[in-house]
Parts: C-alpha cells; structure tokens; sequence
C-alpha cells in the first residue's frame, strides 16, 4: 500500500477481474451524489366514531362514575367521558439525515463494485463505519506489494504499515507479493487476525526460504489454503519440515526446486488435502505413485499443469490412486496421448471438470472415449488441441450433461463440426476463439441453441460486424464476446 487512510489505517483494495484485490494509489475524487427523499405513502387510519356528546350541564346530572374513572365503553371502544388525552411528552427524536442513516446506507452499499466501495469509505466516517463491515468484503483477497508494507519516517527509517482497517473488514485471505521471511514475521506481528482468522496465503515472485515457510505456517495456525508461485528460495526440504494437516488446498507453480520429492513430502503429509494444483516441469510419472489411500478418499482436484515429462505411466497412477477425482487437468502435459485420456475416461467415472488444452497429441478418438464415458461431464477445455476435426465434434454432441466447451485454436474445425453442437442443449457457455476455419455463415447458425449464456468468438477471421447484430437479435440473453 502506498500511504495509510482515514485515521492511519491503509487505503481500502480494489477488485481487478481476476478476483484478487489492488490497493488503490492515490484517493479518486467522488462525484456529486444526490439521493432524493421520496415522498412517504399516507398511512391509513382507522375510520373511528366521534366522540359521545354529553348534554349540558343544567340538564344532566353528573356523569357516571365509571366515566370518572376512565372506564371504556365496550362497543365503541373509547373512554367513556370522551377521547383519552396522549400523556404529554418531550420533543419527537429527529431522524438522521438519509445520507448518514445506516439502515440505509447497509442496502444502498451492496450495488457497488469493490473498487467502488474503497472510494466512498474515504467520503466521511459513517459511510466508513459502515462499509467497514466483514460483510461487504467477504470472498475478496487483499494483494499487498513488499514495497506497500512500509512507510518511510522523516528520519529515513522504515515503519511497517498499519493493518488496523485490514482486520476491521475481517479479511481471511492475503496475497504477499516479493516479501521475504522478515516482511512475513512483520506481517505477523502487525495484522490482529493473523494468528486465528487468516484462512488462506498466496505468496508470489517472493524470496521465501525454508525457515520462513515453517514460521509463517507455525505461527499461522488458521492457515488452511496455501499457494506459493514464483518462489525459488525454498526447497523440497522446508515442505518436509512445514507443511501441516490442516491444509486442504495447495497450490504450487514456477517454484523451481519442486521435484518428485515434494510430491512424497504433500502426499505424506497433508492426509485431508482436498485440492492440489502443480505446475513442475521436473515432477516425473513416479512422483504420481505416491498419494495414498487417504489422499483417494479426500482428494476431488488435481490439477497438473505442463508437466511436461508426465506420460500415459503417470496418468495410470492416478486414476488407481485418486478414484474419486471430479476435476482433473492435464493442460500442458504435451506427452499423455489418447491411449492416457482413455484409461481416465474408463476409471475416473465422477469427473465433471477435464482439462486437456495444450495437448497436442490428443485425437478425435480421446473424444470418443470421453463421450461414452464421462456422463457427469460438465466443462471440456480442449484449447490448442490442434489434432481435433469435426469428427471429435460429433462424438461430443451425444452428451446431454455438458454446459462448458472450450475449442479455442483448434485450427481444423470447420462449419460443418459446428451443425454436431447444435444439438447440445444444455450448452451455457462455447469458446471457439481462434478458429480460423470457421465463417460468418456457419457461426450462424448458433442462434438455435437459444439457452447459450456465453458465446467467445475472440480472434475467429469469421465473426464479421454484421454476425455480431445478427446475434444481439436472435440471441438477447446471450454474451457474445468479439
């Protein structure tokens, strides 16, 4: 962060697409706002009788005693010596001003964005105390820069920033970005929640070593999501001696002294890891012999992402050692062929989620296996998969479960693999970004599949001015993106 807000405490963050969260520069300046007072509905009253009228006095007697004493006449309802007077009392209490009122403000607040939110925090305090609630932050990751953890004194010294507005909006995940094992201690120290109420760390591109990784992970006793990316300083060694049982989800990448080692340390070591996503270029087929029969049971994510000495061998040790895997990426691991999608077709029978972009050496028949196999299929990505035809296509149009198909760059598909998608009704979402086969006239022929909410036709020579009208016409609910 670059300078501390209201009150010392740092600048609220600000949501990129991405769902992590940058803190805002210097403040934005809030346009004039005005919020009109609406005219309040007249409230209905009882229709109610007029008071009894008593005759004068020189011609009744005194009235009845049950009228002295303040009695009800029961079929009116009302005192019988006349309407009851209202104690008198102070003044009424006045009402805050709408723009401060925080019933209010506590609907008004959620239509904003996040990067909205930061600005109006900044407007006054009340809108402040109230955009300030866990509530309105909550899923959100605050992405904090080494450089933002400081502040520099008059006297040239650093101070670590204040985190007080941090654990006010009761944030449970951070992303640390080029810290070492000193920013991490301090990090610590200063935020309150850090102990208990941090759930999941994300270090990148930071100069983290094994002795660093085994405090933040002792210290942090919350933490249950752990990812590291770009993290070169530590080894196969601080996993041994860190990693907790706690974790559920890990996440390693671009970390370059991750190898076969490090997969036996998290498959011994983490028995309730439910999600593991690995990106490794050393990582060989043995390392996938490791999981155990607990990581079989807890396991429903693996995600191996160009590991590139991975062959069909490895793919035989997970579907017999993780059966109940329901999502599974093998993107990137350019030497599984079809004989490998076929094996994950044949046992892994719960998957709903299948990555196999960047495989070049998938055909049209790793299709058929997945078509007659993988009946709970939901999401297909097959990006780069250059071997695919509109054959493939025609395996894929018999299943009725699938709603993601993504066919980015998938050069030899042509108008003719497109007429096969049109009977896939349950389609919500279709990628054919890149396809440079494919022509105004066979793209149009989409609109029929009037259920599609998503439509990607990035960089595809055939989606001309006109198509794009074409589809904002036939197909109103639909995003097509050009």
């Amino acid at each position: 962060m670059s300078s501390p807000g209201v009150n010392g405490d740092p600048k609220p963050p600000c949501l990129p697409r991405n769902g992590l969260v940058k803190l805002p520069g210097q403040p934005n300046g809030l346009g004039a706002a005005s919020i009109t007072k609406g005219t309040p509905a007249a409230k209905n009253r009882p229709c109610q009788p007029p008071p009894p009228t008593l005759p004068p006095p020189s011609l009744a007697g005194p009235p009845p005693r049950a009228a002295l004493a303040g009695g009800l006449c029961p079929q009116a309802g009302l005192p019988l010596g006349g309407p009851a007077l209202a104690p008198v009392s102070g003044p009424p209490a006045e009402r805050p001003p709408l723009a401060t009122d925080e019933k209010i403000l506590n609907g008004l607040f959620w239509y904003f964005s996040a990067c909205e939110k930061c600005v109006l925090a900044q407007v006054c305090k009340a809108w402040r105390r109230v955009l300030y609630q866990p509530k309105f932050w909550a899923g959100l990751t605050p992405v904090l820069h080494a450089k933002e953890l400081y502040t520099v004194l008059p006297g040239g010294e650093k101070e670590f920033v204040n985190l007080q507005g941090f654990a006010a909006r009761g944030f449970e995940g951070f992303c640390l970005v080029g810290v070492s094992d000193l920013d991490i201690c301090e990090f610590i120290d200063n935020y309150a929640l850090s102990k208990k109420g941090v759930k999941a760390m994300s270090l990148k591109r930071s100069t983290i070593t094994d002795a660093g990784l085994e405090v933040m992970l002792e210290q942090m006793q919350g933490v249950v999501r752990l990812e590291l990316s770009g993290c070169n300083d530590f080894t196969e060694a601080g996993l041994w001696s860190s990693l907790s049982a706690r974790i559920t989800s890990l996440s390693v990448s671009d970390c370059i002294n991750v190898a076969d080692d490090a997969i036996a340390a998290i498959s011994q070591l983490l028995p309730n890891l439910a999600e593991l996503s690995l990106q490794a270029y050393h990582v060989t087929d043995t390392a996938l012999a490791y999981f155990t029969a607990r990581q079989g049971h807890s396991t429903h994510t693996l995600r191996l992402l160009s590991c590139w000495e991975i062959t069909n061998h490895g793919v035989v040790n997970v579907v017999h050692s993780l059966p109940n895997l329901t999502a599974l990426s093998l993107s990137g691991c350019s030497k599984v062929t079809d004989d490998g999608v076929e094996l994950v077709a044949e046992n892994l029978r719960k998957l709903r989620s299948l990555d196999l972009s960047w495989c070049p050496r998938i055909t049209d028949m790793a299709l058929e296996y997945v078509a007659c196999d993988l009946h709970r299929l939901e999401e297909l990505v097959l990006d780069r998969c250059v071997r695919i035809t509109d054959t493939g296509l025609s395996y894929l149009s018999t299943m009725s479960s699938l709603r993601s198909l993504y066919l980015r760059w998938c050069c030899q598909v042509q108008d003719f693999g497109l007429k096969h998608l049109l009977a896939m009704r349950s389609l919500r979402l279709l990628s054919l970004a890149g396809c440079p086969l494919l022509t105004a006239t066979g793209l149009s022929g989409l609109v029929q599949l009037q259920d599609l909410e998503e439509l990607e036709l990035t960089n595809c020579p055939g989606a001309t001015p006109e198509l794009f009208k074409y589809f904002s016409q036939h197909l109103p609910r639909c995003l097509v993106v050009e």
